[in-house]
Formats: C-alpha cells, structure tokens, sequence
C-alpha cells in the first residue's frame, strides 16, 4: 500500500499521533498540516507558553487521555473540509479547566497556471472561434 492509498483521515491521524508525545503537557498551540494532493507533507506544532518565568509554575499540560481526545476532534472537524486538495489545516488547540477546545481553519490552495493549462483552447478551437 502506498501513502496515496491511505485516506487523508487516517493520514491526519497518524500525524497526531506522531505529535503525541510532544502535545502531552501543553496547554495551547497551534497544529500544522500542509496539504497536497489529499495527502499530508509537512506537519507540526506552534507553541508558545503562556508563561516563561519560572515565578510561577505553568498549568498543568494534557493528558494522553486528552491527547486522544484532542485526535478525535480534529477529525470530526475534517468533514468540513469539502472540494479542494492543495492547502493547509490549523488547528489551534487549548486546555481550559481539564477540557479540551479546538478551533480549526481550512486554508485551500489553487496554482493559476494549472487553471489556464487545462482550459487554455486547443488550436482547432481557435480557428473555429476565428471563423465563427
């Protein structure tokens, strides 16, 4: 089975689960999913603690039990996603008294010059056009 065989669900899944790991014990960020061809390339996280000092300790971060959770949420989010194939997914994440909270943005992505490809008129085309 090839990656392109895989659906683009289950590829998101498996890139969560990758991040796995590093999303235990945050409490915000961002997570990244480039898209091309249905299929995920470049993936990962944008975080900044809310605090740097060490004044005060940070929150306490997510569980694997939310880790998991967050996983689900993305994916019920995906369904949204309808009629394009080139682009970027966000999901910005948060834990508020031990909920999980997901916002999602769905950034499609056309190239012109693939447009004006497969519409540009053939040479026969034109001629017809022209005597018209």
């Amino acid at each position: 089975m090839t990656f392109n065989q895989i659906s683009l669900a289950r590829q998101i899944d498996m890139a969560l689960e990758k991040l796995g790991g590093e999303l235990k014990g945050m409490v915000a960020g961002t997570i990244v999913l480039q898209i091309r061809e249905d299929s995920v390339g470049r993936f990962g996280i944008r975080h900044l603690p809310v605090d740097c000092s060490d004044r005060a300790p940070l929150a306490a971060g997510m569980t694997a039990e939310q880790v998991v959770e967050l996983r689900q949420l993305a994916l019920e989010a995906l369904r949204h996603k309808s009629g394009w194939t080139h682009g970027e997914i966000s999901y910005d994440f948060v834990l508020k008294q031990g909920r999980v909270f997901v916002s999602v943005q769905f950034e499609s992505n056309y190239n012109m010059a693939n447009l004006m490809f497969r519409y540009s008129p053939k040479n026969r085309d034109r001629r017809e056009a022209s005597n018209g």
